[in-house]
């Protein structure tokens, strides 16, 4: 609706200082007239329009839905802005959170695409205050990074988050570097761009609040974070650091150490691929595509990584002595028959030194049966 105010003086010879307003109000839409010339009434000298004023209808729906966004949303910074920070960048701006990054090379065309604001100066990028840091670097090049960042710059009780393949070593590195009033939240996302590919849905996620304040904001600030993972359906296993990488050391470093294995040996796809064969292979594709530089920070920073490599060392190697054994065995029927095996009993028995006698092996008792 529309409101027109209309003013004409009364007596303006007389009383040039008096007026009297008259109120007119039109209905939308307005029919289309002709503009009439300058009015030549005496008592309506001129017609001008002072104001027009409508009344615009509130959208109570959305205005809700940016509060609860802005309650609900952070402003990360990622450091380290590489394949992983940006496999983890899109899922967090579907969750309506702030993004900043910060790396050694220029991201700011893919930032830029990913909605996300590239600061090629750490310093700036702390100037900004986000509520939580989180370190998307590699395993080998943490501890120089930690050493060189502006923490000065940041709000004293700032949340620092790594998503690192390890646990126990960025821990002992957060709570060495670190300033004591700044929260501390490791994590292992277990997967990566290619198998997190379609969805993390059943995936399993790894925390540990190493040091989180007592103050609600700050536990509710920690809850934010791990909920993104949680509304994307992955598996939240709390675990502390230690119990985390030893875990690891027997499911991730073994599985890198075969996928490596693997590509060295030469694994390839053939027309009479079975499904075992087909898993090897999807193994071979999604270790390869990580670095060297990930696989040696897995061996190098995971105290229980050597002792499974020099398991998997004995294991191999104990399956070659089962099979040259049991070759043995059967070339030495091939050529001296029942005398090869009366010679294997007598040779046991000077070996065990109290004349016992060892059992034969099955497939030597299943043969003779034969």
């Amino acid at each position: 609706m529309l409101l027109f105010s209309v003013t004409r003086p009364i007596n303006p010879p007389s009383h040039p200082f008096l007026s009297f307003s008259h109120s007119i109000s039109l209905s939308l839409p307005l029919p289309i007239l002709p503009v009439p010339g300058p009015s030549k009434c005496p008592n309506f000298p001129s017609f001008q329009i002072n104001c027009i004023d409508a009344a615009q209808p509130f959208d109570y729906e959305s205005h809700l839905k940016n509060r609860y966004i802005q309650s609900t949303s952070l402003k990360i910074a990622i450091v380290g802005f590489g394949n992983f920070g940006q496999f983890l960048s899109k899922t967090f701006r579907r969750h309506h959170h702030t993004l900043l990054a910060h790396s050694r090379t220029d991201y700011t065309d893919v930032a830029n695409q990913l909605g996300v604001s590239f600061y090629s100066d750490p310093n700036d990028l702390f100037e900004q205050h986000p509520d939580v840091v989180l370190l998307s670097t590699s395993i080998l090049s943490t501890e120089t990074l930690l050493q060189q960042l502006p923490f000065q710059r940041l709000r004293r009780n700032t949340l620092f988050v790594d998503v690192l393949s390890v646990k126990e070593f960025p821990r002992n590195l957060f709570l060495k570097y670190l300033p004591s009033d700044f929260d501390i939240l490791c994590t292992h996302p277990m997967f990566g761009p290619e198998s997190g590919k379609n969805t993390w849905a059943g995936l399993p996620f790894v925390y540990d609040k190493v040091r989180i304040g007592n103050e609600e904001s700050r536990v509710k600030r920690c809850e934010k974070f791990l909920r993104i993972f949680e509304k994307e359906g992955c598996r939240m296993v709390e675990m502390s650091c230690m119990e985390h990488d030893k875990y690891a050391a027997g499911s991730q470093f073994v599985t890198h150490t075969m996928g490596r294995v693997l590509e060295k040996f030469g694994l390839e796809s053939s027309p009479i691929n079975t499904k075992g064969y087909e898993t090897l292979l999807n193994l071979v594709e999604n270790t390869k595509g990580d670095s060297f530089d990930l696989y040696y920070g897995l061996f190098m920073y995971n105290q229980n990584a050597m002792e499974q490599l020099e398991r998997l060392d004995m294991a191999f190697e104990s399956i070659k002595k089962l099979l040259f054994g049991r070759l043995h065995q059967v070339y030495g029927k091939q050529l001296f028959g029942d005398k090869q095996k009366e010679r294997d009993r007598r040779l046991a028995q000077k070996l065990l030194g109290n004349g016992s006698l060892i059992e034969p092996p099955l497939d030597n008792v299943r043969q003779d049966g034969s």
